[in-house]
Order: structure tokens, then sequence, then C-alpha cells
């Protein structure tokens, strides 16, 4: 391993740390040396703050001059809510720039670049390539779509269900999994769930882990069926969003409204079309969703190629039985060689059970309108 992919391997640990908390700005790690030597670590813990490169820059002061600087994404050029970083280690007399990966916008990618470059510093790029975009696919997916980034996560059997023919699902996986869950939703800056599924369990849909961030709750109902006196109506642990149609209780939209909850009628009379809820929660600045749905709604964002991720908690329990819920219903494809395949699976025990991350690979890739 050489020392370019040590130093970067650093940044990128320190930025991976921080996942939850800079959305929808991007995990960004930044290490300085000057002779063989750590002078500057940097993260970016928050959107507005200060970047990882000009944190590293303050605590390097002088002993940046003649450096190296190693950053996991291609430094800014652009004047936003700080100012660009490209031209902050310009002026620090940095020598030598390492960057993972250049800015996935196509508008500004390069941009930095090419200010280091033209003030004379040699500019590296490409070191833990793969590693650093797959650790800001969130970001990468919101920049360039203008859309969240979308996991459906679901907790089944090794037989795919979520719940017994009576509906009992308490509980299909473990504790440890189930701890894992509510990392993942203070990691994600929604949660999306459909009306059923709320009038079954009455969930919170928080993250109940210490200092842990709450996502913004949404809900798929066309009717607005749910009740005033839910936990998403009442505990204002976070926001909840309802999606409807133009087929919506009028009265309990206002007593909704009234509490709070945001409103959004969407055309059609049915069901909520799920492309319509991604272009707003896109024009809205949402850049991750978590789906904890049931097979419906899983299958509605499956059939429109929605679902970047999948992630599986598979504990080794059968339930059998025709009439219980599976994770993906809906109609289904009609032939094998139509399957879904899942690439760059991972498997990973946890607790009794088993962690399955895979990303759906889709034959007529579209996205949302």
């Amino acid at each position: 391993m050489t020392s370019h992919a040590v130093y970067m391997d650093i940044a990128l640990n320190n930025a991976r740390a921080m996942k939850g908390q800079t959305d929808p700005n991007p995990l960004v790690g930044s290490v300085i040396v000057n002779h063989n030597r750590i002078v500057g670590v940097g993260t970016h813990l928050k959107a507005g703050e200060p970047h990882a490169e000009i944190h590293a820059l303050r605590m390097a002061g002088e002993q940046a001059r003649g450096g190296t600087i190693y950053v996991t994404l291609e430094p800014c050029s652009h004047h936003g809510r700080t100012g660009p970083c490209a031209e902050a280690i310009v002026k620090a007399g940095i020598k030598t720039a390492v960057i993972a990966t250049l800015d996935p916008n196509p508008i500004v990618s390069g941009n930095g670049v090419a200010i280091l470059e033209d003030a004379g510093i040699k500019v590296i790029v490409g070191i833990r390539q793969a590693e650093a975009g797959k650790m800001n696919e969130v970001f990468n997916t919101f920049i360039t779509k203008r859309r969240p980034f979308i996991t459906l996560k679901s907790g089944i059997t090794l037989d795919g269900k979520v719940a017994s023919h009576t509906l009992s699902s308490k509980w299909v996986t473990s504790e440890e999994a189930r701890a894992d869950v509510h990392q993942l939703r203070h990691e994600h800056m929604a949660i999306l769930t459909g009306i059923n599924t709320v009038l079954k369990d009455n969930p919170a849909l928080t993250a109940r882990i210490p200092n842990g961030r709450n996502p913004l709750r949404i809900v798929m109902d066309s009717t607005l069926k749910i009740p005033l006196d839910y936990q998403l109506i009442q505990d204002k642990q976070a926001g909840t969003w309802i999606f409807t149609t133009e087929n919506y209780d009028k009265q309990k939209r206002k007593e909704l409204e009234s509490l709070g909850i945001i409103v959004i009628p969407t055309e059609g009379t049915n069901t909520v079309d799920p492309r319509k809820v991604i272009t707003y929660l896109g024009q809205h600045g949402i850049s991750s969703l978590l789906i904890e749905a049931g097979g419906a709604i899983n299958a509605s964002f499956i059939e429109h190629s929605l679902i970047d991720k999948m992630i599986l908690y598979m504990a080794p329990k059968l339930i059998g039985g025709k009439h219980a819920p599976s994770f993906l219903e809906g109609t289904g494809i009609n032939e094998m060689h139509d399957a879904i395949e899942l690439s760059e699976t991972e498997i990973q025990p946890i607790g009794k059970d088993f962690k399955w991350t895979g990303y759906p690979i889709y034959s007529d890739k579209r996205d949302c309108e």
C-alpha cells in the first residue's frame, strides 16, 4: 500500500464517521502531511459549516506550506455558504493535492482541480476513487439526478415473510438487527411508509439511539385514513408529511394541518404515484430516503425502478402460508429472465440474523418524472 493510499484511508475513515450529519452535503475528509508527518486533519461536520479542507488547514497552520493535502472529494471552486476550498489550499502554500474523486456534478467537475493546477500545485486524482464514490452514493445520486438516494429496508424470514397469516410480526428479527435499523434511520433524511403499515403498527419511525437524528416521516395515504391520535401525528419527535390523492378527505386535511402535519395532494384518485413523491422530495432538498413499508408499497417503488439499494435483515425462521404477507408483492415479473438481480451483494451476520445488502440492476432503468 502506497503512502498516498494510507493517508487517503485516514481521510475516508474520518469522513465516514460523519454519516447522517452532513446531508444534503457530501461526506468529506482531509489530511495534510508535511515531512512525513500528519500536521492537519479535518472532516466536514454539517451543511453550512467549514469544509474538511478548511478544518485541516486551520489545524496545520504554517505547517501546511510545502505540504501535501489529501481530500476525498475534489475541493470546491464556488462561493456558497463557505468560500472556495481550492482557493484556500492555494493560499496556504500547499505543494501537492491528492484527490480521491472529482465532483460528480458535470457542471463543476474539474473546476477545483483547474484552480489548483493553474496555481502550480501538483494534482493527483484517483487514489481510493471507488471507495470515495461508494461512500458518497447518496450525494452523487442527489446532485446528478436531483432526487433522493432510496434504500429499501425490510426484516424477513428465510421464506421472505414479514408476518404470519394472522399479521403477527413482533418480532421477525433479533434485537441486534432492530438496533441496526435505528442507526439506518439516523443516517437518512427521511423515512417512508404506507398507510396500511401505519394502521397496523402505529409506528413512531424515530431513531432511538443516543444523540440520534429523527428522520422526516413520509406517509403515502390515498384518502387520509391516518387517525389523529397516532404517534406520527401527535409525538412531535419529527416532521410528518402525508402524500395523498385528489380523493382525500377535505375535513381531515384541515384537522391534520392544524396539528402541524404537511399534506401534499398528488394527481390521481386511487393510489399515490411514488414518482410524484420522489420528485417532490428532491425538489425540497431531501437527499436520502429509507423505505420501511409493506409489500405493496415496496413493489410500487421496485416496479418503477426507483430503489437504489436494498437492505434485508433475514432471520433464520420459516413462517409459511400462502396468505402470510411478504416484503415484495404487486404483480411481479412474467419470466425468470426478467428477475431483478442484486449487484455488489454483501452478507453480514448480526445477532442471530444476516444483513443482506445489494444494489438492484434494472434492465430498463427509468428515473422519476
